[in-house]
């Protein structure tokens, strides 16, 4: 009997350690990606954050928090203020345009959602850079916009429209509404019909069914693709540099103006972590969310 139970003790030590190394196998690669591409780069900007800065730039390994006390000056001040408020019209434009579109979608026969989906990605195949500068050329004065207003006689002057904050925030939702709608889509289109029927049978009107089985069961995906546009627009600075003619400086101008011209790498990477710590608290925030309403859709569904 103790022969065996050997043998057996030994077998499973040897079946776990065929398992850790599978996993080993399988994970390592990943996390050899994250290490070198994500927690050295962001240890980096942690270390950068609270050292002082060079007297003609670089970094001066002496410990300070005078980076994150610059923050607090009125002119930061704004400048993030500005950001977190141009990132928040962007997002509540994204979330009014995509919702729609990602209900129409999720509602079309399926043989016609792939090709409705792939049109929502088509801007993605085109280089950046292009699809701004595209934006340049319909909203300058002598613009096709500008063109076709005075050309049906509903203006006689040009409209200002290039370098204008307005101009800022239609970039952004063009680059950055298919963000929004993909995650609306995928939880719109997990939604049980047989709900929205029943509610229907039952007498709720097509309203209140909307708005009382729709929109709760597709707030998962209403928060993620709130996160996936509101973040990259404040860190965004082609735009701002480009169609807002640099005249709207936001965190993401100010971040790479720190490390590229001011050679300021520590309040850059001060700014950085601001930027890190206002992820991490929509991060949070959503999946609190997301945790509240699926717990109230397993009650709805009981």
């Amino acid at each position: 009997m103790s022969a065996v139970a050997t043998r057996s003790t030994r077998g499973g030590a040897s079946e776990r350690s065929s398992r850790r190394w599978a996993a080993a196998a399988f994970l390592g690669p990943g996390a050899l990606y994250l290490s070198i591409f994500f927690v050295l780069p962001l240890g980096l900007i942690v270390s950068y954050a609270f050292l002082t800065r060079g007297r003609f730039g670089g970094v001066v390994p002496e410990v300070t928090l005078e980076n994150f006390a610059r923050l607090f000056e009125p002119v930061y001040l704004q400048v993030i203020g500005t950001s977190i408020g141009t990132a928040a019209i962007t997002t509540t434009l994204a979330l009014l345009l995509g919702f729609p579109t990602a209900y129409v979608i999720s509602r079309l026969p399926r043989r016609w959602r792939v090709t409705a989906l792939i049109l929502v990605l088509l801007p993605f195949w085109t280089n950046f850079l292009i699809r701004t500068y595209a934006w340049i050329i319909l909203l300058n004065d002598a613009g096709w916009i500008n063109g076709a207003l005075q050309g049906l006689g509903i203006v006689d002057d040009p409209i200002r429209m290039l370098y204008t904050q307005p101009a800022v925030i239609t970039g952004l939702l063009y680059i950055y509404l298919p963000l929004m709608i993909l995650p609306l889509y995928s939880a719109i289109e997990r939604i049980d019909p047989a709900l929205e029927e029943a509610a229907t049978n039952l007498g709720a009107s097509r309203w209140r069914v909307f708005r009382t089985i729709t929109i709760p069961l597709a707030l998962p995906g209403m928060l993620i693709g709130s996160v996936f546009v509101f973040v990259p627009s404040m860190a965004n600075f082609v735009i701002p540099e480009l169609i807002g003619g640099g005249k709207s400086l936001l965190l993401g101008n100010l971040i790479r103006d720190q490390f590229l011209k001011a050679r300021d790498w520590p309040f850059g990477a001060a700014l950085a972590l601001v930027l890190t710590a206002i992820l991490v608290i929509l991060l949070v925030l959503q999946a609190r969310a997301a945790a509240r309403a699926e717990g109230g859709g397993a009650r709805a569904h009981s």
